[in-house]
């Protein structure tokens, strides 16, 4: 594992529960209030990520960069047929898989300790997502490309965009952490997907993050 990707696992392992509270809400009443004051877009994010990876149930799904499976078992909720989540944080995938198998649904998931570019499934799947990744990639463009491989139908994806107050907090934030953080104009963003091959996508600004649907 590269160093970038061996940071990345170290933060993340750090991590996970602050991360994975933004969803569950297991917060203070005020952690909660900021969250729904700073962090509206992430929760539009996700209401987008589902209504464009319709229709559900029955596809098979690929979630790079999956965190605590909060969109991976989302999918199988809503009756995907399958879905595979990978990220480079043991400790995510393990939260994973215990999720899964409370839910019930082991045997229609596959959570694996790996990154996209060392990952190479055996089979193409409907959907791919990467959600709340690239703000951790430093060169993303193979990563799309890999996305676009792994596909016959859509990937959908989220980029934070750079000329906001967040962007340099967030880089200062992280920074004294150790995680890297990258942010994006709409022109890059653009560039980013029609040189990964893409001609039929389109990019929805919600909130401080660009929204990317691109069809195979």
């Amino acid at each position: 594992m590269s160093d970038p990707l061996l940071k990345q696992k170290d933060y993340w392992n750090r991590a996970i529960d602050h991360f994975d509270s933004i969803y569950s809400h297991e917060k203070s009443f005020i952690g909660n209030l900021v969250d729904r004051l700073v962090r509206w877009d992430m929760y539009k994010r996700f209401q987008y990520t589902m209504d464009k990876a319709e229709p559900i149930s029955g596809r098979t799904f690929l979630d790079v960069g999956c965190g605590t499976g909060r969109y991976s078992l989302e999918f199988i909720a809503r009756g995907a047929r399958f879905v595979v989540g990978i990220d480079v944080s043991d400790k995510m995938i393990e939260t994973c898989r215990e999720r899964a198998m409370k839910m019930g649904a082991a045997d229609r998931t596959g959570f694996l300790l790996t990154d996209l570019m060392q990952y190479n499934p055996d089979r193409q799947f409907d959907v791919c997502i990467g959600i709340g990744l690239f703000d951790y990639i430093r060169d993303p463009l193979p990563v799309i490309e890999k996305m676009r491989a792994t596909v016959t139908g859509k990937v959908i994806m989220s980029f934070p965009l750079l000329w906001t107050w967040k962007a340099p907090v967030r880089k200062v934030q992280l920074g004294l952490k150790g995680c890297d953080s990258f942010f994006y104009t709409k022109g890059q963003v653009m560039a980013l997907v029609m040189e990964a091959g893409f001609r039929d996508f389109t990019i929805e600004k919600i909130g401080q993050l660009y929204c990317v649907t691109a069809m195979r």
